[in-house]
């Protein structure tokens, strides 16, 4: 059976997880590879594109650099990304062939999506010297924790999945940040208490945590000048920033000006001189991307039931003139009745997209990876 077609047979979501499995499976397979150095990467927002660019600095700079990260908007092969390509169809298949050889029947048909692929990323990245994992949902019970890491790099935490992860700031960083080993980079905190957590948890591990700084002075400047050119917010500089720290704690060396070639797809992207997309879909990047906003915008927008599309809503509100609600295609879509109500409440004036663009207004694509994906397809981008 091909690769696609065995993924498309596991369900996406499951109202309990067996944490062992992966973890079982991985010693299966552990053997047969060889692990690169490692960096795992979570927190709730930032990890993609944090991630994204410590591989894309390595991988410049001469490193033979893997990136897995989830989801994905278009295409599978977006999740495992090998030396400043997504991997191909032909290098998935060849690594899915060995993963279920390995594994066997029974345990590959039991693993997850998630659990699966993340394995799979595994096999595809046992030749490179760097493997930058983003983490899924968690931390502490993450498929991507099953491996070894030189650094943790913890991103902005906040509030979200907290069916998952806990109703306090508290439970939640303390789910993501136990998944440090040795050494952890904490970037910038939206909450203090998040740094009262990681502090406590690597005293607990022995590990040492070091905390987010302003780079050097020349840095500082060519990393503006990088922004500016690229049109990025203030977050995607902290996001830059962060990226920089962790490959100088593992004294891998970079160019920053490498960062022109990197294309942050569905980051703040400028997909026409007047849309925008972003994958965004909380509230703590709610408030990143209100303040990148520069102008007002006509906001593009759907979002999943366990988020706070209400508190992300009032959050953007000073530079929405308009909502325009599409429909997406998810069981965890909340309905647009409940959209069309947090509009209402919010007093923003809304409508439904008809597939037409103004020339003379600005929009923004926001509220999940669903939202970004279904405009994408009304709009003809290509897989």
């Amino acid at each position: 059976m091909d690769f696609l077609t065995f993924l498309e047979q596991k369900p996406l979501y499951y109202k309990e997880i067996d944490h062992e499995r992966v973890h079982i499976a991985y010693e299966i397979l552990k053997p047969h590879i060889k692990r690169p150095k490692t960096i795992h990467v979570v927190g709730t927002n930032g990890k993609g594109s944090t991630g994204r660019m410590i591989a894309h600095l390595a991988w410049k700079a001469g490193e033979r650099v893997g990136h897995f990260s989830s989801p994905h908007i278009l295409k599978f092969n977006e999740r495992i990304w090998l030396n400043g390509e997504d991997a191909s169809d032909e290098v998935l298949e060849e690594a899915h062939r060995r993963l279920f050889g390995i594994l066997g029947k029974e345990m590959s048909d039991a693993l997850s999506y998630f659990e699966y692929t993340t394995l799979l990323a595994f096999v595809v990245f046992e030749k490179c010297d760097l493997m930058v994992l983003e983490a899924g949902l968690g931390g502490e019970f993450d498929a991507t924790n099953v491996c070894d890491k030189e650094l943790s790099v913890i991103t902005p935490i906040g509030i979200d999945h907290q069916a998952f992860l806990g109703d306090t700031i508290e439970e939640i960083a303390a789910t993501k940040i136990r998944s440090i080993q040795k050494e952890a980079f904490l970037a910038s905190q939206p909450y203090r208490e998040v740094v009262e957590v990681a502090k406590q948890i690597a005293v607990e591990k022995g590990a040492v945590l070091r905390q987010a700084q302003e780079p050097g002075n020349i840095k500082v400047a060519e990393l503006v000048e990088v922004a500016e050119a690229k049109g990025w917010g203030d977050y995607l500089i902290d996001n830059a920033s962060v990226a920089l720290q962790a490959l100088d704690i593992l004294h891998i060396n970079y160019d920053v000006n490498d960062l022109l070639s990197l294309e942050l797809f569905g980051r703040f992207y400028a997909l026409t001189p007047n849309i925008r997309i972003d994958v965004g879909h909380n509230p703590l990047a709610a408030k990143a991307i209100e303040k990148a906003l520069d102008k007002k915008i006509v906001l593009i927008y759907n979002s999943l039931d366990d988020k706070d599309y209400e508190e992300v809503l009032r959050i953007l509100k000073p530079k929405v003139k308009r909502v325009e609600i599409i429909p997406i295609h998810s069981q965890r879509a909340t309905t647009l009745e409940e959209i069309e109500k947090a509009a209402q409440r919010v007093e923003l004036e809304y409508g439904y997209f008809e597939n037409k663009i103004d020339e003379d207004e600005n929009y923004l694509v926001f509220g999940s990876f669903y939202v970004v994906e279904e405009f994408l397809k009304r709009f003809n981008v290509p897989k």
